[in-house]
């Protein structure tokens, strides 16, 4: 089974991805995660990864579907995955779309997770205090959110047209909002 979340930065991606994980016994496949990993070991696609993230803007499509495919060839994928914040882009959808099929497999629900630009924003500074990530930083911040406006916002009609798309109202207390996904999962079939 695999589901793509989806989601501004700070709307709850990360933590559902872990609950769903958790409970379904699949692996979440993170790509902020997965890139902050490179970057940090210093791989030829975290030195390339490096600038674009550091300047707060999305990374590319080739590097975002280089960095899924590797992940899906790992034997623990072979049942499925949850997939973080992956698609971000058109293109990067169709890529996904591709790379799954040519495993035999199709996203079998995208949970878009809807949370207003305020709570974002509050959300994000906590972290920021938690974490000290420093793609955090208020510009940073303003960045990736108007970067997701541009680029992310238009796959969510791709994933509507296709009948795949689940909105969660992703406000709340965080059990509040696991009960709404399960629910949603349960009448998709999922």
């Amino acid at each position: 089974m695999d589901i793509l979340l989806m989601g501004p930065p700070g709307a709850g991606k990360g933590t559902q991805g872990a609950l769903l994980s958790e409970s379904m016994g699949l692996p979440t496949f993170a790509t902020g995660n997965l890139l902050r990993d490179a970057v940090s070991r210093g791989t030829p696609l975290g030195l390339q990864a490096r600038a674009v993230m550091e300047a707060g803007k999305l990374v590319s499509d080739e590097i975002i579907l280089g960095v899924i495919r590797d992940e899906l060839d790992r034997p623990a994928a072979a049942g499925g995955v949850i997939f973080d914040g992956v698609v971000r882009t058109i293109p990067q959808a169709e890529g996904m779309e591709r790379l799954l099929a040519d495993r035999g497999r199709k996203l079998n629900a995208v949970l878009f997770f809807d949370v207003p630009d305020a709570e974002i924003i509050g959300r994000i500074e906590r972290r920021r205090g938690i974490e000290g990530r420093p793609d955090d930083d208020p510009a940073a911040v303003a960045t990736r959110l108007q970067s997701y406006r541009d680029q992310t916002a238009p796959v969510l009609a791709w994933y509507e047209s296709r009948g795949s798309l689940i909105r969660i109202p992703a406000v709340g207390p965080v059990d509040d909002i696991a009960t709404r996904v399960r629910r949603a999962l349960a009448l998709q079939g999922t």
